[in-house]
């Protein structure tokens, strides 16, 4: 996949950094995006050992600088050939009646919105070019629904609803459209769900082998080498010992 470009958001932790580290290993040039510029200098001294790398600073949730960023990529790297939406969060496991609000309006305008913000700004130039590829991390939250995860689970419906409608609306311009819907992975994820509790977050993994950001990656890397006629819709991907949401088999 030489002289092909992805462009991934989330990418100083988790799935997005393991994936542009995956995708760089394999030939790809890389537009690494992330709010913290200590972890994408990081990450760019990591990986320019194998590609070209651009860092973008910015957080999904502003649209004006998701845009202007965009907007204002230097020519030799606008033509964007994947696009992997990564950034996302949890926030909380109150219910519905117990929850704050910030929480909701976090989750809301990160996993739908800002995804919605980066997607806006690059389909443009895939359409004109008659060619891309846009991957889309849901969950299996997004899918199936439990007390205490509600909202955001909501937003994962929501990432699954615009995968669907994209693939629509894109297939006349021969752009792929992918959503990817993990199980539980063990990234930071549940330390940001828990604001920061190690010990919470540690109980979710006790006692059992949840995914590792890096099958996610090796997941993501299988679907952009499909052949060009091959378009990977909708993958759901577990760890053996979970089955749904909540149920595990421990």
């Amino acid at each position: 996949m030489r002289n092909k470009t992805a462009l991934i958001t989330g990418a100083t932790s988790g799935i997005g950094e393991a994936t542009a580290e995956r995708l760089a290993k394999n030939g790809y040039k890389i537009i690494a995006c992330g709010r913290r510029l200590d972890k994408l200098n990081a990450l760019k001294s990591k990986l320019s050992s194998y590609t070209e790398v651009l860092t973008l600073q910015f957080d999904v949730k502003d649209k004006k600088h998701v845009l202007e960023h965009i907007e204002n990529l230097p020519e030799a790297w606008k033509s964007i050939d994947v696009l992997v939406n990564s950034a996302g969060n949890a926030h909380g496991r109150a219910t519905i009646a117990e929850d704050d609000i910030a929480n909701w309006d976090e989750m809301i305008d990160t996993n739908v919105k800002g995804l919605l913000y980066v997607t806006k700004a690059i389909i443009p130039h895939m359409i004109t070019r008659k060619t891309g590829h846009i991957i889309n991390l849901s969950s299996i939250a997004g899918k199936e629904v439990y007390a205490g995860g509600a909202v955001y689970c909501a937003s994962k419906s929501a990432v699954e609803s615009i995968s669907q409608g994209l693939r629509l609306e894109l297939v006349a311009h021969q752009i792929k459209v992918t959503n990817l819907a993990p199980g539980a992975v063990a990234t930071d994820f549940s330390l940001v769900r828990f604001k920061g509790d190690q010990a919470k977050a540690d109980a979710v993994y006790e006692g059992w082998n949840p995914l590792q950001a890096e099958d996610i990656a090796d997941t993501i890397l299988y679907i952009v080498n499909a052949p060009a006629h091959v378009n990977i819709a909708d993958v759901l991907i577990l760890p053996k010992q979970q089955a749904s949401c909540l149920v595990y088999g421990k």
